[in-house]
């Protein structure tokens, strides 16, 4: 048995991978923002934790990640908002990151998206810029941060029904089922073969767990 925190717990990726997680053994604890959402978290088998991961420092998120095994990041600010963009994805993110060096707390997975990196593209200009300028820079201190680090950069997200297979080798700009995406974020917990990877993907044809394996 694996002790999971969720960030992000209400998350329509994290609400999907809760029960995959609890099914195979795992206690999991998801961290929400609205007291509102306890049940819906409850339902999936979770313990749900109110706690605002955007302004909690990094000392009093240590303090939550203490005792657990693994940390998976899949909070988001949703777009919109330039300035929340920056403070969830990027400077909350990156103090989640530190918090779990100070905690212990070594394994830790964090959402990304399938374009993140320096090289993403994305103009200035452009509405998306604040998002893929904060995942880059949350994603490379994740990978300096000397953690068990595993990122998962799925292609764009829909809510079709999970396929259960994916294509890493040329994930191209494919769409992906967000249950799929939680499947992946399940099987790169189990898979130590994932650590210290980044892992970009779309639909394919290629069993999660087949697809995942160093």
């Amino acid at each position: 048995m694996s002790r999971v925190l969720i960030i992000g717990g209400h998350g329509k990726v994290a609400l999907r991978l809760a029960p995959l997680l609890k099914a195979r053994g795992d206690e999991v604890v998801s961290v929400i923002r609205d007291p509102a959402h306890e049940g819906d978290v409850a339902a999936t088998g979770a313990i749900p934790l109110v706690a605002d991961v955007e302004r909690l420092g990094a000392d009093a998120l240590a303090a939550l990640f203490a005792g657990r095994d693994a940390i998976v990041w899949s909070a988001g600010a949703g777009g919109g908002d330039a300035a929340r963009t920056y403070a969830v994805d990027r400077d909350a993110a990156i103090r989640s990151i530190d918090a779990a060096v100070s905690a212990g707390v070594d394994r830790y997975v964090m959402v990304s998206y399938l374009g993140a990196g320096p090289d993403h593209g994305v103009p200035e200009t452009d509405s998306f810029f604040p998002y893929a300028d904060a995942k880059s820079a949350a994603d490379a201190h994740l990978r300096e941060s000397g953690l068990d680090w595993t990122i998962l950069g799925p292609g764009p997200l829909t809510l079709d029904e999970p396929t259960g297979r994916i294509e890493t080798v040329d994930p191209g700009r494919g769409q992906v089922p967000r249950a799929d995406v939680a499947a992946v974020a399940a099987a790169v917990l189990a898979d130590d073969s994932t650590i210290r990877r980044t892992i970009r993907f779309g639909t394919g044809e290629v069993p999660i767990a087949d697809a995942i394996r160093g």
